[in-house]
């Protein structure tokens, strides 16, 4: 039963941090009259007709420069907690570094250089 409390805590806090975008959309649109007449920064000019959008387009960028902040912190204490404190020590075990002969005999490659490039002879 705790299992399952925590899945489901789990998930929803999973969709909201992705859906946030969302929220503030839905937010914008339950009180899109109370925004446009009290917290719009052009409630006075009534002629650009931005009804709250000033407002919502500020919030919008509030949540993704929170979002932002966020990611970065954690990758930040990500960065801090990568240390070592004691060396690592190294082993090579002799049977791994022993040299195994080869059964054919070497290769023997031509020794007198030859110029492989020839341009071409003019007549």
């Amino acid at each position: 039963m705790l299992q399952r409390i925590t899945a489901y805590l789990l998930i929803i806090s999973l969709l909201t941090v992705n859906f946030t975008r969302l929220f503030v959309y839905a937010g914008f649109e339950l009180n899109r009259n109370y925004i446009a007449t009290k917290l719009c920064e052009n409630r006075n000019k009534p002629w650009m007709h931005c009804n709250g959008k000033c407002y919502f387009m500020k919030k919008i960028k509030q949540a993704e420069d929170s979002k932002a902040a966020g990611e970065r912190s954690s990758q930040k204490n990500l960065f801090q907690e990568a240390g070592f404190n004691e060396p690592e020590q190294i082993k090579f075990h002799s049977i791994l570094l022993a040299v195994i002969a080869s059964p054919e005999p070497p290769i023997n490659l031509p020794t007198q250089i030859r110029p492989i490039f020839q341009p071409p002879r003019l007549s």
